[in-house]
């Protein structure tokens, strides 16, 4: 019997898995901390600079990839699994063919998952401690330098696709992760095996080609960093390639075989909001900071601010059909009191009229 002061450790995790059911959790996973490997990788891909403007990612050093040193007396990771996909949403295709629309990520389609993910691991740690009485943890969704679909793969909840995604055989990759760092050694979890096999779809389907190689992700060029994590004007080169895509990105998920198996949210919190799903590059580039703030309180877009969120439609207006409509909204902004604006203004502006004129030639003679 595996025990620790006098607590069966394996009735308790397994009491642990129901309870995190009970919640709402889709699964969850026990790991060690020892990732050797993946801190290697980390280093090479901080090495090559690839994370961009993610300072973050190499402040805490080795903390990152060893829990026991972030959070002292750390023996275990156990790793939660929380579905997203909005199965009442509009085809991801249909939005991403419909050059007028508004094309968003579809984890950021509803309610910010942080607070919701972090408030289901607080419960469950608090049934822990109900269980057997005080015992060392930490709580993490996105809160602390963690390496977690590392440590989630080692948990046994999935293997980190040639995407960098972490892919589920049942459930495919549309789920959120967070973890709860403990001092307690319940048993682990078998590693997740990989089964990409052959298969690199998600390679060419990168509109920007941010995936290099297999496993190996240029954040720079990502558009998800691009439209979320950078502060900075969008180098004009990748600016084309972002489409309608105006809150992260998908296409590497959407053409990945085992996201046949995705789940639907079983959660409220993750059904569209605000119409998001079908919403107007031109309606949503009117909004004031304040329409911004207010309808975006409590979505993980929120984050971003207005002056990025302009910046990303500015770029998807500039990849529209030609419309009145579009250089007008522009137009409107083009003495905007953002720099940043102003600029992804006016290249979007050039496009549309350039884009006009190529589908409206003058007679001949008249040129």
């Amino acid at each position: 019997m595996n025990t620790a002061g006098g607590i069966d450790l394996q009735a308790l995790k397994q009491e642990l898995a129901r309870e995190s059911r009970a919640l709402g959790l889709a699964a969850i996973g026990v790991s060690g901390v020892d990732i050797p490997e993946d801190e290697r990788h980390l280093l090479r891909w901080l090495a090559d600079d690839w994370h961009g403007d993610m300072q973050w990612m190499q402040r805490h050093g080795t903390r990152r990839s060893r829990p026991q040193e972030l959070v002292p007396g750390t023996v275990r990771v156990i790793t939660a699994r929380l579905d997203y996909w909005p199965a009442d949403a509009r085809d991801p295709q249909a939005a991403l063919a419909d050059g007028a629309g508004a094309y968003v990520s579809r984890y950021a389609l509803g309610r910010d998952y942080h607070k919701v993910l972090r408030r289901m691991l607080a419960r469950l740690a608090l049934h822990l401690q109900q269980r057997i009485g005080s015992f060392g943890y930490r709580v993490c969704v996105d809160s602390a330098p963690v390496l977690e679909k590392a440590l989630a793969r080692q948990g046994g909840l999935g293997w980190i696709g040639k995407h960098t995604n972490l892919i589920a055989r049942e459930a495919g990759s549309y789920f959120f992760l967070g973890e709860i760092l403990t001092d307690l050694p319940l048993p682990l979890d078998e590693p997740a095996s990989a089964h990409c096999g052959s298969c690199s779809a998600c390679l060419p389907a990168c509109p920007t080609g941010a995936i290099v190689a297999p496993w190996r992700l240029d954040a720079r060029r990502c558009i998800s960093y691009l439209t979320i994590e950078h502060g900075g004007a969008i180098p004009e080169e990748l600016r084309p390639a972002l489409g309608n895509r105006i809150y992260g990105c998908d296409d590497c998920q959407l053409v990945c075989p085992w996201n046949k198996f995705a789940r639907a949210a079983a959660h409220p919190d993750f059904k569209v909001r605000h119409g998001l799903d079908h919403a107007r590059l031109t309606e949503l580039f009117g909004w004031s900071q304040e329409q911004f703030v207010q309808r975006m309180q409590g979505s993980a877009i929120h984050r971003i601010g207005h002056e990025r969120w302009l910046r990303n439609i500015a770029v998807a207006l500039g990849n529209a059909p030609a419309s009145a409509q579009a250089i007008a909204v522009l137009r409107e902004r083009e003495n905007d009191p953002s720099p940043l604006v102003r600029e992804h203004v006016r290249w979007a502006l050039a496009r549309q009229r350039a884009a006009g004129r190529a589908a409206h030639p003058a007679p001949a003679g008249r040129q």
